[in-house]
């Protein structure tokens, strides 16, 4: 793949805003290739497929993809092994 045909995972943050209250850019997640563990936001995300494919920086492995359609949302996060949101302090868990 030739590095001009992704945009940085910053661009995840108005379509993941639709389905989630949090920036999920901010979030952290790791590759269940490579292990590779950072930012939502260092992903490399194509935008030439049937949604958005976003790829792990390290290894190219697809970790996540986000297809909307008119009447709902795919999310498939099979290539993360954990996405870790991170959360207000004054907002603790009611569950």
């Amino acid at each position: 793949m030739a590095d001009q045909d992704y945009t940085d995972g910053n661009m995840l943050a108005g379509p993941m805003r639709e389905l989630f209250a949090v920036d999920l850019t901010a979030a952290t997640g790791r590759c269940a290739n490579c292990g590779l563990t950072g930012p939502i936001a260092q992903m490399r995300v194509y935008q030439h497929a049937p949604g958005l494919v976003a790829r792990c920086p390290g290894c190219e492995e697809v970790v996540m993809r986000l297809v909307r359609t008119p009447t709902s949302a795919w999310l498939d996060l099979r290539g993360a092994v954990f996405v870790q949101v991170p959360m207000p302090a004054e907002s603790p868990a009611s569950w």
